[in-house]
């Protein structure tokens, strides 16, 4: 392949996401496989001093527009279109969450060039690139190939550690000026907080996490009993999201945020792929549920096979007991 690695840098609100650095992480891998130079391309307005923290990337291309200032899809598809098309990348990385979801669809489509979705893990050796992709929510497993050409490729978290895509000395950064139309299609309106008081699941380093197994909503309050004595904090999956028994912020999940606490209690649920993919790369997992076929036994590193309340009760009088 014949051209630069891209990681396209997820910013908000002043600040890089660990996504952004997983996925430097990977393209710099990749940019060593390739023999290519890996450029980490940031668009914003005022961002720039952002630039600084993307080190693991040999140079910045930062795109300054009003137009994107807020990052929808709409506008950012538009501006990195442009810039491919006159610089021509062998691989555009862009991360997989919830702010990427509407790039990813119209990018490759502007460009009319492939799209690698969902991609868990990619090699590059004798200048071709190898991806292995999980699809259909984890069902299958699909390893491609990359012809020439550009590709856009949505990167999963988890594909490498975030720290493996942070240090380095300040990049290079081009400023580039792209001239692209701003269009009419979807724009900012508002961005609404999460509930006050609540917290990050995703900085927690012990979660206690509740699905359909723990029976009704009145048992929460026993995972939030466990959770308060480790220190951390109660989340779920989208069955017990969609009964309203948590907030939406406390989704774990392909449509819900990707953790990675010490420790991850998982009570109550099945272990649909969906889930799975937004907790597998917790460091202990320990799994409660009374079916003993149950997928999310294949992923934890202990299993319980009893009564999920039952079990978090015994877990959070132990815990209490031990600190105490």
């Amino acid at each position: 392949m014949a051209g630069n690695v891209w990681v396209v840098a997820e910013q908000w609100k002043g600040s890089v996401s660990d996504a952004t650095y997983e996925a430097l992480a990977l393209g710099r891998d990749l940019a060593e496989g390739l023999g290519a130079r890996l450029e980490a391309v940031l668009l914003g307005q005022g961002v720039r001093a952002l630039a600084d923290s993307l080190g693991r990337a040999d140079a910045v291309l930062y795109v300054d527009h009003p137009a994107l200032a807020e990052g929808t899809g709409e506008q950012t598809s538009r501006a990195l279109a442009a810039l491919a098309a006159e610089r021509s990348p062998a691989l555009i990385l862009v991360p997989t969450t919830n702010v990427s979801w509407d790039l990813l669809g119209l990018l490759p489509a502007r460009l009319g060039v492939p799209l690698v979705n969902f991609c868990r893990q990619a090699t590059a050796s004798g200048g071709a690139v190898e991806f292995s992709s999980l699809l259909y929510g984890g069902k299958m497993a699909a390893t491609l190939t990359a012809g020439d050409g550009t590709v856009v490729v949505a990167v999963l978290p988890g594909v490498r550690p975030a720290e493996a895509g942070k240090g380095g000395p300040p990049p290079q950064v081009e400023e580039v000026a792209v001239a692209f139309e701003a269009g009419d299609g979807v724009r900012w309106l508002e961005y609404e907080e999460p509930e006050a008081g609540d917290v990050d699941i995703t900085q927690q380093e012990f979660l206690v996490a509740v699905g359909r197994g723990i029976s009704n909503e009145a048992n929460v309050e026993v995972a939030e009993e466990l959770a308060a004595a480790l220190g951390g904090a109660v989340c779920g999956s989208r069955p017990v999201i969609d009964q309203g028994w948590l907030p939406l912020v406390r989704q774990v999940g392909k449509s819900g945020v990707t953790v990675k606490p010490r420790l991850y209690v998982a009570a109550g649920i099945s272990g649909a792929p969906e889930h799975v993919e937004g907790m597998k790369d917790a460091e202990l997992i320990v799994a409660v549920n009374t079916d003993p076929g149950a997928p999310i036994f294949s992923v934890a590193h202990y299993g319980i096979v009893e009564d999920a309340t039952d079990v978090l009760e015994a877990l959070a009088e132990a815990v209490s007991k031990r600190k105490g």
